[in-house]
């Protein structure tokens, strides 16, 4: 019987990053991340905070501490247009964040 998606490959597929790309951000080699996903296991203590910022949660909703809820919620607009911008080339990907970081910026810093 086929095991249900552990709670941090849900959240790094709702993130719409790669494995590899979560180990490199987290400097682990991708291997690590596959078994924490495949395991259920837990990562090391000092790993948790760095995966949570990397997917962009709190540490209580890697560790399931949080409500389910939110992980099976319907996903907005947005996080649907991410999740399609992540299959594009990656010369795609770094004009579109450029584009939002842009925003970003001008919308923290606006010009008075």
């Amino acid at each position: 019987m086929k095991q249900p998606p552990s709670r941090l490959r849900l959240l790094r597929e709702r993130t719409g990053i790669s494995l590899r790309e979560l180990a490199r951000q987290i400097g682990e080699g991708h291997s690590n991340v596959v078994y924490w996903e495949r395991s259920g296991k837990i990562p090391r203590s000092d790993l948790l905070l760095p995966i949570a910022k990397a997917l962009g949660t709190s540490v209580e909703e890697l560790l399931g501490t949080t409500e389910q809820k939110k992980l099976s919620a319907p996903a907005g607009k947005l996080r649907l247009a991410f999740e399609a911008a992540s299959k594009l080339p990656r010369n795609q990907q770094k004009k579109i964040l450029e584009v939002i970081n842009a925003l970003i910026e001008q919308h923290q810093n606006p010009q008075n």
